[in-house]
């Protein structure tokens, strides 16, 4: 029995390697291109002008002449204030503008015969003196009385109080029948709408490449020309707002170690409001030539970016690289590659260096786009 037991076991074959199959990957050339690195920051809209509704005169508010939250125009009538105060201070005006004109014109009177009556000696050089004088006055009462009138005339004027500025209004803060205090009641406020500024803070570090950049002749300075700037609210993807950067603030703030900068842009269909959140970017460099691969092609390993290429036998070859940020969905190699090379950019998991693959050919592809994020 037991030598029919080893003679079984010496007829079992040992058992064959098992070949691992040739990993099979997608491979693209990196995009060779001339791009500008955009700097992206977050910022905050804010209207271009803003003002707060007041009465130039006190009263009582006789009428409201706009829409809650409604767009208004410049001139168009807001609120009105009682005038009849102001109408009966008028015509008193006008009164006594007709009074002075009177007296004026008695005392011009009286000169005229004065000086008939000083050539005939009748009346001594005091006299004239005094009736000359009295002429100079009542012509001084209606200068002042003209003053008087036109400053009633105002304040007629005053109790309608008109849109300063294009926008749109908030809701009334007082209502009809209250009393209004000149300069100090707020009645309502209008914001411009159209065009719309957005702000934003830039670091010490980066102030200092845009300045660099700019006395190397490589960049233009925000300082000196309108630069570009581009913008994306909280849900857009992309930028799709386009504008450019009309002030930058003289000095750096203490307090915060930033420089806040100012874009312009418009808003014809009244999609952007003050206040909203906004992420924006400015060219960060000139322009140059760049290298481009999707960041699926990127591996690491122990904190050495990589990337594998294949060679003309079909064979993966290791490539240290380094890199940049993103541009359009594909990140920028700052070295390790020529843009000549093919590299996988799906596989590269199964793939180690000197093993033979299967290559399928395809155009080098951008990663989707994000709805948000911090800069790259």
């Amino acid at each position: 029995m037991l030598c029919l037991l080893l003679s079984a076991c010496n007829n079992t074959e040992a058992p064959q390697k098992l070949a691992l199959p040739t990993p099979t990957v997608v491979i693209s050339q990196p995009l060779v291109q001339n791009i500008v690195e955009w700097d992206e920051y977050t910022g905050r809209l804010q209207a271009v002008e803003a003002v707060d509704i007041r009465a130039r005169v006190s009263g009582y508010l006789k009428q409201i002449g706009f829409k809650d939250g409604g767009k208004v125009k410049k001139g168009d009538l807001l609120f009105v204030v009682d005038p009849r105060p102001y109408l009966a201070q008028l015509h008193q005006g006008k009164a006594e503008l007709d009074r002075a004109q009177s007296r004026l014109e008695l005392a011009q009177n009286d000169v005229l015969r004065a000086e008939r009556l000083l050539k005939e000696q009748a009346i001594s050089e005091e006299e004239y003196d005094t009736r000359s004088k009295n002429s100079s006055q009542a012509s001084a009462a209606v200068e002042a009385a003209k003053a008087t009138l036109e400053m009633a005339q105002l304040n007629v004027d005053f109790t309608q109080i008109r849109a300063p500025i294009h926008g749109r209004i908030s809701r009334k803060l007082i209502t009809e029948g209250n009393l209004v205090n000149a300069d100090a009641t707020v009645l309502a406020t209008i914001v411009s709408d159209n065009p719309i500024h957005v702000y934003v803070d830039a670091d010490e570090r980066s102030v200092l490449k845009y300045r660099r950049l700019g006395l190397e002749g490589k960049r233009q300075s925000a300082r000196d020309v309108q630069i570009p700037v581009e913008m994306a609210l909280m849900d857009e993807q992309a930028y799709p707002h386009k504008g450019y950067i009309d002030y930058v603030d003289p000095q750096v703030n203490p307090a915060t170690g930033t420089v806040r900068a100012r874009g312009v842009f418009e808003n014809p269909d009244d999609l952007l409001s003050p206040g909203l959140f906004a992420r924006v970017r400015i060219p960060g460099s000139g322009q140059y030539q760049a290298v481009l691969i999707n960041d699926r092609a990127i591996g690491m390993d122990q904190g050495q970016q990589f990337v594998m290429v294949v060679t003309p036998d079909n064979r993966a070859e290791y490539r240290a690289i380094n890199t940049g940020r993103l541009h359009d969905g594909l990140r920028i190699v700052t070295s390790g590659l020529t843009g000549q090379e093919w590299v996988i950019t799906t596989g590269l998991q199964f793939v180690r260096p000197g093993f033979a693959v299967v290559a399928t050919r395809a155009p080098m592809q951008a990663a989707p786009a994000k709805v948000a994020g911090a800069a790259q």
